[in-house]
């Protein structure tokens, strides 16, 4: 105990570029301390709530002719869950199955492709790391990521991974026409015009997180990723058929099994001050688990890519009346994300820093 020094840890596991998956392909059979989560803050078993009926996400089909009826399940979903699933999305499943065997196999792939992305660099558009947060979170999360910022300014198509390069780009073609559905559906599940949270830049950003979780030796001392709730405006995931993700729903953590075919979308923290409060981004985490790989690809939408940008985002002046109060003050969105990540996935929303 005397002699463990955690910062020097993580400045070893920073130095071999290969993150988790190089512990495991090294032949780790015992989690390094920096992975161990203290006794008074691992995850009791059973985990969560087995999945019925009364405690399952939505899943909304949006291709229903039913329009009326589709915005008011994404209404309801919206401010009850801050989570649902959705089918009827355009995008075909041999797509969504191509992008996770692409990301497995980058993140399986050849130790020179990893090495020559591996950054911590913000500005950079295409990085692979282990931890975003790992000088600022109290655990390391069991996990490595390929980031790729899609837009507003794409990379070029030498930036981004051989392995992978072609299905990214087509897949975040595809998610990016989805999130401008959704926005709309959000929008008028708001009252507003389809076209208002487009026309206010909420998906001018859209970055591409590909996480890979490597089966874990001490899953039951572990975690995938840290509860925590998401800081953009929307967010799109796929995630393959291992599970392990949870979302925290009336003060208990529910199971999101994967269900073939559907996309996740989630309620960011930005979404909900802007909306007052009407939807939720709701905490949620990923489990660590000895089965796997888990592999993911969530899509965040968000405008913090443009540092110069004076807009401020506050509560939509057409949802405040004398009865409904501004809860939020206005904030630019840089700053919103500096706060974000200054503080890593610690288990307490950013928002609530936002709050009058």
């Amino acid at each position: 105990m005397a002699t463990y020094d955690r910062t020097t840890e993580l400045h070893a596991l920073d130095a071999t570029k290969t993150g988790v998956q190089g512990l495991v392909a090294s032949g780790c059979t015992t989690l390094p301390r920096i992975f161990i989560v203290p006794p008074e803050n691992r995850i009791p078993l059973p985990p969560a709530l087995p999945t019925s009926a009364c405690n399952s996400i939505p899943v909304i089909d949006i291709s229903s002719s039913d329009k009326k009826q589709v915005v008011e399940e994404v209404l309801r979903a919206s401010s009850e869950w801050g989570f649902l699933q959705v089918v009827g999305h355009g995008v075909p499943q041999s797509v969504m199955y191509s992008m996770l065997d692409a990301v497995r196999a980058f993140h399986e792939g050849k130790y020179e492709e990893k090495a020559r992305l591996y950054s911590r660099e913000p500005a950079k558009a295409v990085k692979y790391h282990c931890n975003f947060d790992l000088y600022q979170s109290k655990f390391t999360n069991w996990r490595d990521t390929l980031y790729c910022r899609m837009a507003p300014d794409p990379p070029t198509p030498e930036e981004l991974p051989d392995s992978c390069r072609d299905t990214l780009l087509m897949y975040s073609k595809l998610v990016m026409e989805l999130g401008n559905t959704m926005l709309g559906l959000l929008s008028e599940a708001l009252g507003l015009d389809s076209s208002y949270l487009t026309d206010i830049e909420c998906n001018q950003g859209q970055i591409l997180v590909c996480h890979y979780y490597p089966p874990c030796p001490e899953p039951e001392v572990a975690i995938g990723t840290s509860q925590h709730s998401d800081s953009s405006f929307l967010t799109i995931l796929l995630q393959d058929c291992i599970g392990g993700l949870q979302i925290h729903h009336g003060g208990e953590w529910i199971d999101v099994p994967p269900v073939p075919g559907a996309f996740i979308v989630n309620i960011g923290d930005l979404l909900q001050l802007i909306s007052n409060d009407r939807f939720k981004s709701v905490e949620h985490r990923v489990l660590a688990k000895n089965a796997g790989p888990r592999v993911s690809v969530a899509c965040f939408f968000s405008t913090h890519f443009h540092p110069a940008s004076t807009r401020l985002y506050g509560p939509i002046k057409e949802l405040l009346s004398d009865r409904n109060a501004p809860l939020y003050r206005q904030t630019l969105v840089r700053d919103f994300i500096a706060y974000y990540y200054s503080r890593g996935l610690d288990g307490k929303s950013a928002i609530e820093h936002f709050r009058m």
